[in-house]
């Protein structure tokens, strides 16, 4: 039985819009990359962020990046159904363009950290152009190619987080930490410019709602469609593992058993490239129908990661090698997770695509949120091992998820289809 059986046949839009190229596909995939990567750059500066502006808590940038940008997929998100597409991208790529503004210059002002905070928050707020650009996409293909499309997007937006890690990371090392923001902000002026050039217009079928009967409406979504709430759960506490481990990472690398600098560190989150390159293979096999078997799949495959990332906390070349294959395996069940997640749930709604994207990604980065700081209590309290530990509960958690998530399927459809 397909994961995806219960999906309402496609409405589309209102207003027609002209089937996507490749080229400018291959555009909007680098752009949701560059958006949102940028909510990324801080994970590897922790050490060095705090180092040069005297703060302890750096590791709370994280949560604020992630939090604010749950903040503008709930409130921002939907008016990708109401507003034409194109220049709601634009201008939210701009905002989010000058919060990197804010964060590069936050060294050279008064209250600096102030600063850095009042960038980090602006820019997650309006990052979430990424989320309009992939229901975006997965409309202007055929229903049949929705899956490779919007794992083709995912592709480019996990390599683009992937890569701001390691290009954060090496910059830090040359020029400091506040040049990865300022040569973000350069990037995404001209990404900004591309786009505007390229992107087709897109209207959704819900633009003749305000903006109150598009929230509204998402609630009524999230009340009548039970595997939409089965779904974001299911994201949300996958995405509240891995955070445990981005958000203390860098404090264990950098520690007594690694000794790493930001270069190293960023270096290693090229490790999660697996997990970006089976975005797409991830999609394919969505399209063939094979939903049930990722869903259970990646969930395991998500607590048995655990076990190498605890055993990463050791000294010495051995440990760094676990960490590096703990990695690997929870990198890649979290992103082949996450797309199954949201391919289904555009399927639900087809023509509320932004609408149940606002309520899954609200819902996956609040998990993330969490996350972060159950990672921050359980390093506080516990070190590597004690966040290691915090991290295989969530999983542990997940995984009984994805029963109650079957149970959903099969009673919307009882027989095997």
């Amino acid at each position: 039985m397909s994961d995806a059986a219960d999906a309402k046949p496609s409405i589309e839009d209102a207003t027609p819009t002209p089937p996507l190229k490749s080229g400018t596909l291959g555009l909007m995939a680098c752009a949701c990359g560059l958006a949102v990567g940028a909510n990324y750059f801080n994970q590897p500066l922790l050490h060095s962020i705090g180092q040069s502006l005297h703060i302890r808590a750096t590791g709370l940038l994280v949560t604020y990046a992630q939090v604010s940008y749950g903040v503008g997929l709930l409130l921002l998100t939907p008016l990708g159904d109401m507003l034409e597409r194109r220049l709601l991208t634009l201008a939210l790529m701009a905002l989010a363009t000058l919060g990197l503004l804010f964060s590069g210059v936050s060294p050279w002002l008064p209250g600096a950290f102030g600063w850095l905070v009042a960038g980090t928050v602006m820019t997650g707020l309006f990052s979430v152009a990424a989320q309009v650009l992939i229901p975006m996409a997965a409309g202007m293909v055929s229903p049949e190619r929705s899956g490779r499309a919007v794992g083709f997007m995912m592709s480019g937006l996990l390599l683009g987080i992937l890569l701001s890690r390691t290009v954060a990371g090496l910059l830090s090392g040359l020029w400091g930490w506040n040049s990865v923001y300022l040569a973000a902000a350069a990037a995404m002026a001209v990404m900004m410019a591309l786009l505007a050039r390229k992107l087709p217009a897109s209207r959704n079928a819900g633009a003749a709602l305000s903006y109150g009967q598009t929230l509204l409406t998402m609630t009524q979504l999230l009340k009548t469609m039970p595997r939409v709430r089965s779904r974001t759960l299911l994201g949300a506490i996958a995405f509240a593992s891995v955070s445990v481990m981005f958000s203390t990472m860098a404090l264990m690398l950098a520690g007594p058993a690694h000794r790493a600098s930001d270069a190293l560190i960023g270096l290693l989150g090229l490790a999660g490239v697996a997990g970006a390159l089976m975005a797409s293979v991830t999609g394919r096999l969505f399209d063939r129908g094979y939903a049930h078997v990722v869903t259970p799949s990646m969930a395991l495959l998500l607590l048995a990661s655990w076990l190498p990332l605890w055993l990463g906390g050791a000294h010495g070349w051995a440990g760094l090698a676990a960490f590096i294959g703990g990695m690997v395996v929870i990198d890649l069940a979290l992103q082949s997770g996450h797309i199954t997640n949201q391919n289904i749930v555009y399927r639900l709604a087809p023509q509320a695509r932004s609408r149940v994207n606002a309520i899954y990604m609200s819902g996956y980065f609040a998990g993330a949120a969490i996350g972060s700081a159950i990672g921050a209590l359980a390093w506080a309290h516990g070190g590597w091992h004690g966040a290691c530990a915090a991290g295989a509960v969530l999983a542990a958690l997940n995984l009984a998820t994805v029963a109650w998530d079957r149970q959903l399927a099969k009673r919307t459809h009882p027989h095997p289809g």
